[in-house]
């Protein structure tokens, strides 16, 4: 069988010109993204250019200005996700400074044996407990965050919870 050659206006050009990635990679820069991420920021906005494409919407009338747009909200999204990041640092860090009901020592090992139940579960599982007791996100939170509806949720949670609560008992650490 043989394939026709895509005609030239069929062929997909890069969405993001080397003017326009530049523009894009300021922004982030400027937004506060570090140097590390600024490549995988220019492949975002570059992604969403597609994605719009792909949606059957037109492409926008200034290039230039909605990918420094586009950009900007990324920067501003890296943000919010290291905040989060740094929050959840904090309340494990608090975590570790309460003493547990007993000695230290007990902590320690409770801590340990919930570490490693954590691996043990799936990475949904893994996710929902995450959100749900570190993060603390309540249900209808998480199931708006992660686009899944609240039965969903608590079937996972409910399901990973009796999980670890297994591996705690098989470990006789509760």
């Amino acid at each position: 069988m043989l394939r026709r050659r895509p005609r030239r206006s069929e062929e997909r050009e890069d969405p993001l010109g080397p003017a326009q990635e530049d523009r894009v990679r300021a922004v982030l820069a400027l937004g506060g993204v570090p140097q590390a991420d600024l490549q995988d920021g220019v492949q975002q906005v570059r992604l969403k250019l597609l994605e719009r494409a792909a949606d059957g919407h037109e492409s926008p009338r200034d290039v230039s200005a909605w990918a420094a747009v586009v950009a900007s909200n990324l920067a501003m999204d890296w943000h919010r996700a290291r905040r989060r990041q740094e929050r959840l640092g904090e309340r494990l860090a608090a975590l570790r400074q309460e003493p547990a009901a007993g000695s230290a020592e007990e902590a320690k090992v409770l801590s340990l044996a919930v570490a490693q139940g954590l691996d043990d579960l799936t990475d949904t599982q893994r996710q929902i407990i995450v959100l749900r007791f570190y993060a603390d996100l309540p249900v209808r939170g998480i199931a708006d965050e992660l686009g899944i509806p609240e039965g969903t949720v608590k079937s996972r949670l409910h399901t990973a919870v009796r999980a670890l609560r297994v591996r705690l008992h098989k470990d006789e650490v509760v």
